[in-house]
């Protein structure tokens, strides 16, 4: 894999930037020169993206007009929308038997819907060029179930079939669609999980990482957002057009077993 995949600047919309993966991506892609709207709604994003060479926009994707508006803002100050990577998500981590409804909802409106959302506003502009390249930041849960994740789990398995959806619609406009699926990554998200998993589980959060996080694991460490980001950009560039439907596990072997 390529650090640098080939593809011409571009105007790419990311979401969940703030940390971890989204704002790998978002450094990576104002590397490459494209033009990049980075979204979250967390406003410490804006210090961020600013760094990085991005524009801001503060948004809160679990609200539809929200995610209508981050494209129409794209569209605004960039004038079109070539590359989509979907990758705002939290967590939550409960039996099913006291999952609260209200998270369920919040975790399949922001991690779901949102993305097709996006998608189907972000559409007509790829349509109109006839080139786009859409991203979909699944996860391991995308493949396999862990206990206590009942929301998550779903809302990336649900993630694949609209990937897989979006493909077989695009092929023909030059759209492409893409799933990445990353093991646990270093990012906050995964920090706040480790004390959840603890808790669930009366472990202490060193047994957390070593005997859940890592169990299935072949190498036995976390992965870095960069790694994560590397493969995003390819599936964005130009190298990527016969790339489509498809789902990448960067899971340190997790699915060999």
């Amino acid at each position: 894999m390529p650090s640098q995949a080939t593809t011409a600047p571009r105007v790419a919309l990311v979401t969940g930037t703030s940390s971890g993966i989204g704002a790998a991506v978002v450094e990576h892609f104002c590397k490459l020169g494209h033009q990049v709207l980075a979204v979250d709604f967390n406003p410490a994003g804006k210090a961020v993206a600013e760094k990085a060479g991005a524009v801001f926009y503060e948004a809160d994707l679990s609200n539809p007009d929200a995610c209508r508006g981050a494209v129409t803002e794209a569209v605004k100050r960039f004038g079109s929308v070539d590359i989509l990577v979907n990758n705002a998500g939290i967590q939550h981590v409960a039996s099913i038997e006291t999952f609260p409804e209200e998270k369920w909802h919040q975790i399949i409106d922001l991690m779901l819907t949102a993305p097709f959302l996006l998608t189907q506003a972000a559409w007509p502009h790829m349509r109109k060029k006839g080139w786009g390249r859409i991203v979909n930041v699944a996860s391991i849960h995308a493949q396999v179930a862990s206990p206590g994740k009942a929301a998550y789990t779903s809302a990336k398995h649900g993630m694949i079939g609209l990937t897989k959806t979006a493909a077989l619609e695009g092929g023909e406009q030059g759209i492409t669609a893409n799933a990445v699926c990353p093991a646990y990554v270093k990012t906050p998200l995964v920090d706040n999980q480790i004390a959840d998993q603890a808790k669930l589980n009366n472990m202490d959060e060193q047994d957390v990482v070593e005997k859940i996080m890592l169990k299935q694991a072949a190498i036995k460490r976390l992965i870095e957002p960069e790694e994560v980001a590397q493969l995003i950009a390819y599936l964005a560039s130009d190298a990527a057009g016969a790339v489509t439907g498809s789902s990448f596990n960067i899971d340190l072997g997790w699915t060999a077993h």
